[in-house]
């Protein structure tokens, strides 16, 4: 966290969280309104495996969607809990995020089956799960102990699912790479307590 968001409220904090969220669930929105009317020309954006030219795909596909049903299902759990990481820091929260998708997405790149075609804000969830649910114990925060429990109580069973290969048209493979880079995050980007300055002593 930077000096200057150290000085913010709670108050700041929070609203800036929201904001930030907010208007993130709403580009996803924005963005499957422009693929339909586009004739989905959108979903080209997703991830292809092993194919050189995909690369440029692998972040651009964390924010394209397939139909509203799949924008629906991502958008409360990506609200909640990119609010919830994003109130330890914007600027380790962007760097977080940024992370996940990356990993997420050059995992899918490598790994995903032979052509398909993977898009969404799924593994970035997964992601996020992981960290939330690790950082307060890696961190020694009570507070974070209890968000973690709480976040493992409610999506704790839809992680679960979504990690089993049995779904078809879910790409299972984003989810455990999402989920196994959130937990790293958590000990990458742990925050570590501020020791007080050493007396000073004259001799």
């Amino acid at each position: 966290m930077s000096g200057s968001e150290l000085q913010w409220s709670r108050r700041d904090r929070v609203k800036a969280a929201a904001t930030l969220m907010a208007s993130w669930v709403a580009l996803l929105w924005l963005l499957e309104v422009v693929d339909v009317v586009s004739g989905h020309a959108l979903d080209g954006l997703g991830i292809m495996p092993r194919r050189a030219s995909e690369l440029v795909d692998v972040v651009p596909a964390a924010f394209i969607h397939f139909g509203f049903a799949h924008v629906a299902a991502n958008s409360v759990p990506l609200l909640v809990m990119g609010f919830l990481a994003a109130l330890g820091g914007l600027r380790r929260f962007a760097a977080l995020c940024l992370v996940i998708i990356v990993a997420d997405g050059l995992g899918v790149w490598l790994v995903a089956p032979a052509h398909t075609n993977t898009a969404g804000a799924s593994g970035l969830i997964f992601g996020l799960f992981g960290f939330l649910l690790v950082s307060g114990f890696v961190e020694r925060r009570p507070l974070g102990v209890v968000v973690g429990l709480l976040v493992g109580a409610v999506w704790g069973t839809s992680i679960l699912l979504g990690l089993s290969p049995l779904h078809t048209g879910v790409s299972w493979q984003a989810h455990l790479i999402g989920l196994a880079t959130g937990v790293a995050t958590a000990f990458w980007f742990r925050r570590r307590p501020s020791r007080p300055p050493a007396p000073a002593i004259r001799a």
